[in-house]
């Protein structure tokens, strides 16, 4: 059983990784599906299927539940798990699901470094943000912005967001020990501080979470 992690997070909420080796029909004979669930998967193909699966499963193991809780999809197609005070947000890629459940605003990421982020930089850091990347591991540091920017997009879950006008992340040096910063989304009247967490995982994946933060005195940079 390939459970990479499991942990809990501060001041409340949990954080899972689920290492995908099992097969898609493994995940079915384990996820009793609802049908609004069968639907979508109906519409999935290749690979993702399995992510898809995976993630759903590795939320349930999270929840303790002896029942399997659906996952719902408000109109904005953040999703939800019925019967549940607590916010969640999923990830899944390169064979990696994850997951994170708390009971105020949180966001998840995981992705695996590829060079090819550097062409797409512009389209989601600021120039402050820009200036601040490590010469050594500036693919990995880009990864990090990408992944807190993610994070955050899906703790809004609103969408209509820029990632460059509406996800400020305050300059950072990256530090793997220390493993923080801090971001801000902003549009219109909306503001949320978070505080951002990244860690670099032996498979080579950058996992980022966000979570709603009021320490204000840390985000005078923005």
């Amino acid at each position: 059983m390939p459970l990479y992690l499991h942990e809990n997070i501060e001041p409340a909420g949990e954080l899972g990784i689920w290492q995908i080796q099992e097969s898609e029909q493994w995940f079915l004979e384990q996820v009793d599906l609802f049908p609004e669930e069968k639907e979508q998967l109906s519409q999935i193909f290749g690979r993702r299927r399995v992510e898809w699966l995976a993630v759903r499963y590795l939320v349930h193991l999270m929840s303790g539940r002896a029942h399997r809780g659906a996952f719902i999809k408000d109109q904005y197609g953040k999703p939800h798990l019925t019967d549940s005070p607590f916010a969640i947000s999923i990830s899944h890629g390169q064979d990696m699901a994850a997951a994170i459940a708390a009971p105020f605003s949180v966001g998840i990421d995981i992705q695996y470094i590829v060079p090819k982020i550097e062409r797409i930089a512009y389209k989601f850091m600021r120039p402050v943000e820009m200036d601040s990347l490590s010469q050594n591991e500036r693919i990995a540091h880009l990864h990090v912005y990408w992944g807190a920017k993610e994070a955050l997009y899906k703790a809004f879950g609103r969408k209509a967001l820029d990632f460059c006008t509406h996800i400020l992340v305050q300059p950072f040096a990256l530090d793997w020990e220390i493993g923080k910063a801090y971001a801000r989304v902003a549009k219109d009247d909306f503001q949320q501080d978070y505080i951002i967490f990244y860690r670099l995982l032996p498979s080579g994946h950058v996992l980022v979470t966000g979570q709603a933060s009021d320490q204000r005195e840390n985000f005078s940079d923005l």
